[in-house]
């Protein structure tokens, strides 16, 4: 009902200034509350960490890398596309403009913000920039590959193709979204004990909106001890290298002597194994 009473309002406004009608009746009427059916779920670090080292393994750096400013830094995507080299500062990201459909355009509050730059963010976009030949400040971050902005197919492809397998395979929902990513900074800035303006300053919400909307992560966090975010991001990459090392390595089978009970015409021939064709180890047991 909110959105089609946009659009039927704005075309009707459209309209007056054409002079086809002479006002708009649509104005005043109001739009239903948006209420929230459930409330946020933000992503873990941990989470964020698998859906990257997907996206790494695959050999997509670029993709890998913008779910890190997505998630750490709390931008919208299309914030996180308008980035140039030049708004990544040494201790904050400048945010003061957005991609919309393909046009660069004012942030979705129309005011500039900054946040805070996380070192392990902080890391992955000075490697980024290194893999793109380290172009000057006013080089798009996330370039398209005619270096313009992206537009709005691209993005939507980028969504189901490259994102959606990556988090499905990190084993998430395949319905989750980029702008989900968004909560995970606002929850880590709440779990390092952040009151509701700062957080709401970083995330480019009102405090009123940031309360109504985050207000359970902030019940969850009362009286809790503070966790840095920096630790928290870390601690989960490590927890991923942990993964990865413990799935490339296979395990050695172990082999052991030949038992005294056992007959030496079944010494001789290996027994059949589980997989079809393929013999498995003589059972044998230790010499001690």
């Amino acid at each position: 009902m909110r959105r089609v009473l946009v659009i039927l309002q704005g075309v009707l406004e459209r309209a007056v200034e054409w002079q086809r009608i002479p006002i708009n009746p649509a104005r005043a009427v109001r739009k239903p509350p948006q209420r929230r059916e459930r409330a946020v779920q933000p992503l873990a670090p941990i989470v964020v960490e698998r859906t990257r080292s997907q996206l790494l393994a695959s050999g997509r750096p670029r993709d890998a890398t913008l779910v890190s400013v997505l998630a750490y830094a709390g931008l919208r995507p299309g914030e996180a596309l308008a980035l140039t080299w030049g708004h990544i500062r040494e201790r904050t990201i400048l945010v003061e403009r957005a991609v919309a459909l393909g046009e660069l355009k004012t942030t979705k509050t129309a005011r500039t913000r900054t946040v805070r730059l996380l070192a392990p963010l902080a890391t992955d976009l000075s490697e980024w920039r290194i893999r793109q030949g380290k172009p000057p400040g006013d080089s798009l971050v996330f370039p398209a590959r005619d270096g313009a902005v992206w537009g709005d197919d691209a993005y939507r492809y980028w969504r189901r193709r490259v994102f959606t397998p990556a988090v499905t395979a990190a084993g998430l929902e395949a319905r989750a979204r980029p702008y989900d990513l968004c909560h995970s900074f606002i929850s880590l800035l709440i779990a390092e004990g952040a009151n509701v303006v700062e957080v709401a300053r970083q995330a480019g919400h009102s405090p009123t909106v940031t309360l109504s909307t985050y207000a359970h992560l902030f019940d969850e966090a009362a009286g809790v001890d503070h966790q840095p975010a920096e630790d928290q991001i870390r601690r989960a990459r490590q927890l991923v290298r942990a993964e990865r090392r413990t799935r490339s390595v296979p395990e050695e089978p172990t082999t052991l002597r030949l038992c005294d009970d056992e007959s030496p015409a079944n010494s001789r021939e290996p027994t059949p194994g589980l997989e079809p064709g393929t013999p498995s180890l003589r059972v044998k047991c230790s010499t001690s």
